[in-house]
């Protein structure tokens, strides 16, 4: 296979078949959901198939799923008003509203030691290390697992999870807070009283439908083991790397980690080098999350970890989705592998 090669799946996976579908047929649909007349109500039936199928996905059927802009704004409805610890290796939006004064050690695990008051990711976008969620978790980021990972929510033990449609294949712009029955919040967006009145304002007709169609999708592709396919290919170019790259450290190897994500740290050579070189030689790649507004500082997850400046501002993060086939990442590899001696020569 020639020609570009998107391994940026953590940042915003590929639009699904399934989700494009079913968002062109909901364009068709004319009404308000909150209407009694038919038009409404077929609205309103759309909604509600979409929002069954996010809670069957999820495992979290009899959870209330409450659809939002994302899960940033999911993340805001859960903890906005609540006194709560996390580590340092948290998203931004969870990590915006909490403490992060939690230990976490050099494997990137963190120390719970009051779960009500916590909130606790699932998995890490950049280093995809997976944590051991504690019974009674406040709030649990399920963005980057949801649809890799075989999980139940009912069976995680936590109270609220946040998750986003396009990490797994559904459009930009909508997401969902789950709700465990018997837990609630206070809306934060007023005015009216859609879901549950949690959270007001006419829904996102189009896109709840494709997140729908896309978690739905994507249960099937996990229940079928596609994601354990993506697992031994990201293995295979961590093996390649390995061999050809010796100085360069994989972080999270020997943890358990998201099937399709490696997180390397080149000590002296800028994240944002690593990303612009790749880039040019037909690689989208990226140096961690995908949310600073397209700036590359150093991973802040990794200096929680334990890694100093120099390291946390040499990382790269690899996320793989399905298709990719062992020639494609070995094609990366050689690539990179290519511009880390170049580099190397030029230090010489």
């Amino acid at each position: 296979m020639t020609g570009r090669l998107y391994l940026d799946w953590n940042a915003s996976a590929p639009l699904r078949p399934e989700a494009r579908t079913a968002m062109v047929a909901a364009m068709e649909l004319t009404g308000n959901a909150s209407a009694v007349h038919a038009e409404g109500r077929a609205v309103r039936a759309a909604i509600e198939t979409a929002r069954a199928q996010v809670a069957a996905a999820l495992g979290a059927e009899g959870a209330d799923i409450v659809f939002t802009s994302g899960a940033t704004e999911a993340a805001a409805l859960a903890c906005v008003g609540r006194d709560l610890h996390c580590g340092g290796i948290e998203h931004d939006a969870v990590a915006a509203w909490c403490r992060a004064d939690l230990p976490v050690d050099a494997k990137g695990r963190v120390s719970v030691t009051d779960p009500a008051c916590t909130a606790l990711q699932l998995a890490n976008s950049e280093t995809g290390i997976v944590q051991e969620l504690p019974e009674g978790l406040a709030v649990s980021d399920l963005t980057q697992g949801f649809g890799k990972l075989p999980f139940a929510f009912n069976w995680l033990g936590c109270a609220m999870g946040l998750v986003s449609a396009h990490k797994l294949g559904g459009p930009v712009g909508i997401g969902a807070l789950v709700l465990r029955a018997g837990c609630d919040v206070s809306a934060q967006l007023r005015g009216g009283g859609q879901e549950m009145g949690r959270r007001a304002g006419t829904e996102n007709l189009i896109g709840i439908v494709g997140f729908g169609a896309a978690a739905e999708a994507a249960a099937r592709d996990l229940e079928a083991g596609c994601w354990e396919e993506v697992a031994e290919i990201r293995n295979i170019l961590e093996t390649a790397l390995e061999a050809e790259c010796p100085d360069i450290m994989s972080v999270g190897q020997g943890a358990r980690r998201l099937p399709n994500t490696l997180c390397l740290v080149a000590p002296g050579w800028k994240g944002e080098t690593q990303v612009m070189t790749m880039d040019l030689a037909g690689f989208a790649v990226s140096a961690g999350s995908a949310c600073s507004s397209g700036k590359v500082t150093a991973s802040r997850v990794l200096k929680a970890m334990g890694f100093d400046d120099l390291a946390a501002g040499s990382a790269l993060r690899i996320s793989l989705g399905p298709g990719l086939e062992r020639v494609d990442v070995l094609r990366f590899a050689e690539s990179f592998s290519a511009a880390w001696k170049r580099g190397r020569a030029r230090l010489k």
